[in-house]
């Protein structure tokens, strides 16, 4: 029993770092600013938008350290879900998990991945690009735990490399833009407005992933120590990134060529290291959202991995080939994906994960006050730090953020909550079977 436990206990905390790292810096930091620019263009106010982002993120990372060091199982929120508050919110939470959020995420940074390549390489078809790179991943993951894992260490050191060099090259360009990250008057009652908090959206986006090491909890070397550390090491490291690297676009791009843009990075890849650098910069983004794809792929079929081993009408989900990897999940994650690749529009999807993501981590954080009421003897080997302030804040903000969404994008915000209650009609329509 012992041997089959420390063997199916593979991951180490730097793996797990680097699928929570890899899961976040990727298609949203990328492709956000030049959304946000539309409402806001007052430099203190948008790199807030990444501070506050940051907090938030890190405040559900401690939150979520908690539960899911003291109920270590895989599945994310479905497991949690179900296990502090009842099985039918936790398969809404898986449904969302494994269809919006993390086919959909995978599917726009392959996207992303076939913009950039084809502004370099104009001959390319960016869809037939994102197809391909979803069938490279989905191929490898479902057959080898050994090489994923080599290729997420590797391709996320990549990462953090390409990004750091572009921050330092930015810092040194010639021809700086004169801005004043200093507040200045009426910023904050931009701050406070409506398009602050839906652009918190988009920033919330870009930070999905920091509660990427909670879906793989049962495979995760020491869960009750590695599980927090992961989540708080990768999460503070990405937000400090984030904050520096929308620092250079605006310091490096005049904000009336980015606005309403995607390939954010690209543009100010022109800016940094000029037409030839700029190719080279969408390479190194291309090779940078690879691990990205990679990441989400690879954890999206451990959810509906236990979904399955949960509920007899799924139990086909929990079938594991000999490398003891769930290869009915992965079918039917590449089957979502490419739904989502030929069905829906980058922004469409972007802004519907982003949704429903908020709707599913603060129902999880909500789990933390629930769980320490009804079961205040539980082991904990992990408090999470500030609480109730921490969690509350975290309930909080992201309340603010999508009434103030449901207001401006009410057609986007009520195709979000219909996934959720389509995924609880599905909960209580398998039950009869």
């Amino acid at each position: 029993m012992k041997n089959k436990e420390s063997k199916a206990r593979h991951i180490s905390v730097w793996t797990a770092s680097a699928f929570v790292i890899s899961s976040m810096i990727g298609t949203g930091v990328f492709t956000s600013l030049g959304f946000h620019l539309v409402d806001i263009q007052s430099i203190f106010p948008l790199l807030m938008l990444w501070v506050i982002g940051g907090v938030i993120a890190l405040f559900g990372a401690i939150s979520y350290s908690e539960l899911a060091a003291a109920l270590p199982r895989s599945g994310g929120e479905y497991h949690l879900l179900s296990r502090v508050i009842h099985p039918a919110v936790g398969f809404a939470g898986g449904f969302v998990s494994a269809t919006v959020g993390f086919s959909a995420p995978a599917v726009l940074a392959a996207m992303a991945l076939g913009k950039y390549l084809s502004a370099v390489f104009i001959e390319l078809d960016p869809t037939m690009v994102a197809f391909f790179v979803i069938i490279f991943f989905t191929l490898l993951h479902s057959f080898s735990i050994k090489y994923g894992t080599i290729i997420q260490d590797t391709t996320t050191a990549i990462k953090i490399g390409l990004i750091i060099i572009f921050i330092i090259a930015g810092f040194s360009i010639s021809d700086p833009q004169q801005i004043n990250i200093f507040p200045i008057a009426g910023d904050m009652s931009l701050i406070l407005s409506s398009g602050f908090a839906v652009s918190l959206v988009w920033v919330s986006y870009a930070y999905t992933g920091w509660n990427s090491t909670v879906y793989i909890a049962g495979e995760v070397k020491n869960p009750q120590k590695n599980i927090h550390k992961s989540l708080l090491i990768s999460t503070g490291f990405v937000m400090i990134l984030y904050v520096l690297l929308n620092f250079i676009f605006l310091y490096s791009t005049p904000i009336s060529q980015m606005i309403g843009e995607v390939e954010v990075g690209y543009i100010s890849g022109m800016k940094i290291f000029g037409s030839m650098g700029a190719n080279i910069i969408g390479i190194g983004i291309a090779i940078l959202l690879l691990s990205t794809v990679s990441s989400y792929i690879f954890i999206g079929p451990r959810i509906t991995q236990v979904m399955g081993e949960d509920h007899s009408f799924l139990k086909f989900l929990a079938i594991k080939n000999n490398n003891d990897i769930p290869i009915n999940g992965f079918i039917l994650q590449f089957i979502i994906s490419m739904l989502f690749i030929y069905s829906s529009s980058f922004e469409q999807v972007l802004l519907y994960a982003g949704i429903t993501f908020i709707i599913s981590t603060t129902a999880t954080v909500v789990g933390v006050f629930i769980l320490r009421k009804r079961e205040p003897n539980l082991n904990r080997p992990y408090k999470a730090w500030g609480h109730p302030w921490t969690s509350g804040i975290f309930i909080l903000l992201n309340i603010w953020i999508l009434f103030y969404t449901f207001l401006e994008q009410p057609l986007e915000s009520i195709i979000g909550l219909s996934i959720v209650l389509t995924s609880l009609g599905i909960y209580f329509f398998g039950r009869k079977f």
